[in-house]
């Protein structure tokens, strides 16, 4: 079993290792942090292998493991720190390092605006809109009933379309 659970886990690495650390950058906004807590992810999943059902798919487990271990790293920091990266987060125009490049300015208007948004609305915008997770799935990533998750979405979305008014960005809808 032991060989089986590590081509097994490296498989799921090779496969959704990326879209994990992505998702991870975007709600730590700390390109150092995204790869330890990625890496501390794949960890928790071999650790937890055992538990894994198949009732839920292997990517909507993953993210919410991801999600666990990302909420308890932002738990953990002091306050004060949380503040000081939020205004630098609100300062930086650059997702990912690599990345920059190849974004048009409205990914990363897009980006700029959901940093400035609350947790749970940037939480649930990315896993629906961005990362196209069914509601049932984001309800599982972040261990809300689904009712939450169309609520946060409904409040989210408004607040988004402001914060890109605000940012100067205007989005025509009919296209």
């Amino acid at each position: 079993m032991s060989d089986f659970k590590k081509q097994v886990l490296t498989d799921w690495y090779e496969q959704y290792s990326d879209s994990l650390f992505k998702y991870i950058c975007m709600m730590t906004r700390d390109y150092q942090e995204a790869q330890d807590l990625t890496q501390e992810t794949f960890i928790k999943a071999y650790n937890k292998y055992e538990f894994f059902e198949g009732r839920a798919n292997v990517k909507t487990w993953l993210f919410s493991i991801a999600h666990n271990v990302t909420v308890d790293f932002l738990r953990k920091r002091k306050p004060l720190r949380m503040i000081e990266v939020l205004f630098q987060a609100m300062k930086d125009h650059s997702p990912l390092p690599e990345d920059i490049i190849e974004m048009n300015d409205s990914i990363r208007e897009l980006y700029k605006a959901l940093g400035n948004m609350k947790a749970s609305y940037r939480e649930v915008i990315i896993l629906r809109k961005i990362k196209e997770f069914s509601i049932q799935e984001t309800s599982q990533i972040l261990n809300w009933p689904e009712s939450k998750v169309k609520i946060t979405l409904h409040r989210a979305l408004p607040v988004l379309e402001q914060q890109l008014k605000k940012e100067g960005f205007v989005y025509d809808k009919t296209q």
